[in-house]
Parts: C-alpha cells; sequence; structure tokens
C-alpha cells in the first residue's frame, strides 16, 4: 500500500483524497487551517445585532457541465438536489431584462436551451440574435478553437454591443476571472463548448446554474472527510491545523516535517494555493542533488512569475433586503468605477430555512482592484443604483488578492508532475479549464491517479 501526503485541504486536495483512498492508498491530508476548504471554504460572521452567521469567503457557483466536480461530491454521499439550487441558464437584471431561458424550454437538451433564452432575450434585436448563433455555429465548426494568442475582445469584436456586454463581459469575468480585453479567447471557447454545446451531469443541463444551498466547506471538503472516516478509517486521516513546514528528499521517499516531527511518504501531492507552493517547491531544491534542485528551481520560478487576479465579496444586510431572483447580473455602466460588482447574490433565497441568512446579499467584483473600503462603498452606491436598495449595512468585505491566475493568451501555467514522487495540483496549474472549482477537482483527481501509476 502507497503511502501518500496530500499538502492543502481545499477543493484540489480532498478531490486527491478521495481518489487516491479509492485507488487503495494511505492517505493523510495536511490543512494548515481550522477550516477544510482552502479558497472557497466557509467562514464565521455576524449581524448587526450580533447574531451569528456563515457566509463564504466568496461567492462561487457551479454549472451543469461541471461533471468531475458533481461526480465527486454524489460519490461521497452528497444529495445534490438538497446542496444545490438549479436553474436554467440566466443572466436576469433586476428590471427583468437579460438573457434566460423560458422555463419551457428549461429541460431541453444542449444546446436548444441556450438557443431558446436567445429566441427570447428582452430586448434583443433579432440581428442580434441571428449574429450570436451563426457566431457560436462557425465556432461549432471550428471545434471552439483559435488562434491561442486571440483575446476573447478579439475573438467576439463582430457580435452586437447588447450581446457583448449582456451575454459574453459577464460570462467571461465570472468563469475566468478575467475582463475581455485580456482573456484568453481559446480557455473561454472551452467553457462555451461544455456549457452550451455539452452534455450535464444528470439530472443537470449542461449549462444549468447551481448555486450552493450550504456554505462551501460542507459542500464538498467537510463531506469529503466524512467519507474518508466512515469508509476508509484504517487508511486515512485529514490532520486539520497542522502546518508543514518542510519538505525533503530521502532516498525514494519525500519526507514532510511539521509541528509533531517528519514523516516519509511515498508520494506527495502538494495541493495548496500557489504562493505557499512555489515556496515550499523552492525551499525543498536546497536539499536535492542538482538535477532535480535545477528541476524544482524551474518550477517555483515558474510558478511565481504566474499573474494572479483579485475577486472582492461584498457582503451587506438590510432588513428588507430581497432580490426577484436568487442571482441577478448587475449592468455594466460605462463609468465602471460606479458600478464595479458584475453580479449579486441574495443569500436569504439561497438559504431560505436559516433566518440568519435572510436579508444578507452577496456582491461579487471580479478583477478587483483597487482598495476593500473604496469597493466596499461603492458596492452599496450600486446597489442603490441599481437595486433601489439604500438601507444595505455592510457585513463583511472578503478581498482575495490571488483568487485566480490571469487566465491571459499563452499562459504558461506550471506543470502537474514537479519531479518522480511528487506533484501539484490546484486551480493554477496545467489543465484545460480556467480557475475554477472544476479545474481544483480535475487537478486533485489527475494528481493522484498520476502519483499511482506504477512510473509514478
Amino acid at each position: 500500500m502507497l503511502k501518500i501526503a496530500i499538502v492543502g485541504g481545499g477543493w484540489a486536495g480532498m478531490a486527491a483524497a478521495v481518489e487516491a483512498a479509492t485507488r487503495g492508498s494511505d492517505v493523510t491530508v495536511f490543512e494548515a487551517a481550522r477550516t477544510l476548504g482552502g479558497r472557497a471554504r466557509a467562514l464565521t460572521a455576524a449581524l448587526p445585532d450580533g447574531s451569528a452567521l456563515t457566509l463564504d469567503n466568496g461567492q462561487h457557483i457551479l454549472i451543469g457541465a461541471y461533471t468531475d466536480t458533481l461526480a465527486l461530491m454524489q460519490r461521497v454521499g452528497l444529495d445534490l438536489s438538497q446542496v444545490l439550487l438549479s436553474l436554467p441558464l440566466a443572466l436576469p437584471h433586476a428590471d427583468g431584462s437579460g438573457l434566460r431561458t423560458p422555463p419551457w424550454a428549461a429541460r431541453w437538451p444542449a444546446p436548444l436551451d441556450a438557443l431558446a433564452a436567445i429566441a427570447t432575450a428582452p430586448g434583443w434585436r433579432w440581428r442580434d440574435r441571428w449574429s450570436l448563433v451563426r457566431t457560436s455555429l462557425r465556432w461549432q465548426r471550428a471545434g471552439f478553437a483559435c488562434d491561442p494568442e486571440c483575446t476573447v475582445a478579439e475573438l467576439c469584436a463582430g457580435l452586437p454591443l447588447r450581446v457583448n456586454q449582456e451575454l459574453i463581459e459577464p460570462l467571461c469575468v465570472s468563469a475566468l476571472n478575467t475582463p475581455v480585453h485580456d482573456a484568453s479567447a481559446a480557455v473561454f471557447l472551452r467553457v462555451l463548448r461544455d456549457a452550451l454545446f455539452g452534455k450535464g451531469f444528470a439530472p443537470f443541463n449542461a449549462a444549468s446554474l447551481l448555486l450552493p444551498r450550504t456554505d462551501l466547506s460542507r459542500l464538498f471538503p467537510d463531506a469529503a472527510a466524512a467519507w474518508l472516516r466512515e469508509h476508509h478509517a484504517d487508511s486515512s486521516r485529514v490532520r486539520i491545523g497542522t502546518r508543514v513546514g518542510t519538505l525533503r528528499p530521502l532516498d525514494t521517499q519525500w519526507m514532510l516535517g511539521h509541528e509533531n516531527g517528519e514523516e516519509a511518504f511515498d508520494a506527495v501531492i502538494w495541493a495548496t494555493s500557489a504562493s505557499p507552493a512555489e515556496k515550499a517547491i523552492g525551499q525543498a531544491a536546497d536539499d536535492c542533488d542538482e538535477a532535480t534542485s535545477q528541476t524544482l528551481r524551474a518550477w517555483a520560478h515558474g510558478t511565481r512569475d504566474l499573474p494572479f487576479t483579485a475577486i472582492t465579496t461584498v457582503y451587506a444586510w438590510a432588513p428588507d433586503a430581497r432580490l426577484p431572483a436568487p442571482m441577478l447580473a448587475l449592468r455594466h455602466e460605462p463609468n465602471a468605477q460606479a458600478a464595479p460588482a458584475q453580479f449579486v447574490f441574495d443569500r436569504g433565497l439561497l438559504h431560505p430555512g436559516d433566518p440568519a441568512a435572510q436579508g444578507v446579499l452577496a456582491f461579487v467584483v471580479s478583477a478587483s482592484d483597487d482598495d476593500r473600503e473604496s469597493l466596499q462603498n461603492r458596492v452599496l452606491q450600486q446597489a442603490q443604483h441599481q437595486l433601489g436598495i439604500g438601507t444595505l449595512q455592510a457585513l463583511q468585505t472578503v478581498v482575495e488578492k490571488r483568487a485566480t491566475f490571469a487566465c491571459t493568451p499563452g499562459a504558461r501555467r506550471p506543470a502537474q508532475r514537479i519531479a518522480p514522487g511528487l506533484w501539484a495540483a490546484g486551480d493554477y496549474v496545467q489543465g484545460p479549464y480556467p480557475a475554477t472549482l472544476e479545474g481544483a477537482v480535475r487537478s486533485g483527481l489527475q494528481a493522484a491517479r498520476e502519483a499511482l501509476r506504477p512510473a509514478g
């Protein structure tokens, strides 16, 4: 039985742990924090009256095309219909405009559901609709491939302004966390292929929007830890609050040093975010032979050079705050400074059984580039202007400065294999997806499979 260490209890790390345990390995997960989930985890907050409230360190959504993530959630015993609210593809605005799939087409297979949403989009001219359909079919005929140096803005330059503003721009910034003028068209096309023309994980359509009805730690990482305890108690353990301080080679194994001493492992999957991974691998190079040292330093250098972008989530509350839908798209304005948030979520509608969640709204600012206080104030002003809610109080503003890598054309992501017996897992390593939950889960699954191959 191979002894596998997984450093990091986020979505990639817990996916790797479940896969490795399923394949018969002895698995130990090390998580420095007291909460599982990494950059998609629960956090505690309080209402103005002091009542306890559970939020997330960022407002995430899934789609029906996230087949690996949904299959893994189901594997660890989650009832997807209970933990996720499934909505047809929709990007509605507060005034009722915006793209949305009509109810009678909600169960149509892809891409018919998306075509129905396009055909009935309020305010769109037939010229807008036909332009998008014609362009999408051209992308499909080309195999959803394009020049790797092409940006999303260049890819969609021929589409009407309304189509770009109400569909392309919000989809791009939500999926790639990168503005259209900087975002990779090749990666964007991959997401569109799976979401609009792919097959979803039953019973969901590929383009279904799946909104969490529980906090992000419980949505998968906590359930994965419970599954490991129930099904692999003799060969798996999850050590929360245990920071790995050192990594060094010893013959054909790797030694991990932590507060309780050192342990030897046959393979290590480093599943933290990019910055601590780069530091750990760079330090480990000091203890390796010359060839391995050069390999580790090159990997660390490439990871350090990868640019990252921020996501800010502003949580605000008012006793009577209620949206017409669980999620709304916020309008683009000529002065982006006056309308920084692209989406708003009604936590009360997502958690109807939680009294503390009523009146709590989550505003998401993707690719954010301003300070916390300024963004918070501008988001509250945006809420008053676009939603007509002027009584909101800020509860907590979460800024993830390195939330995702900048998904630009030709971005060079670090390889998953670092050295013999040493692998990386995370949404930033090489892979077909942008920095999403699906990208993290796929990376974790693949790292576990590669680490357990005879040649690994």
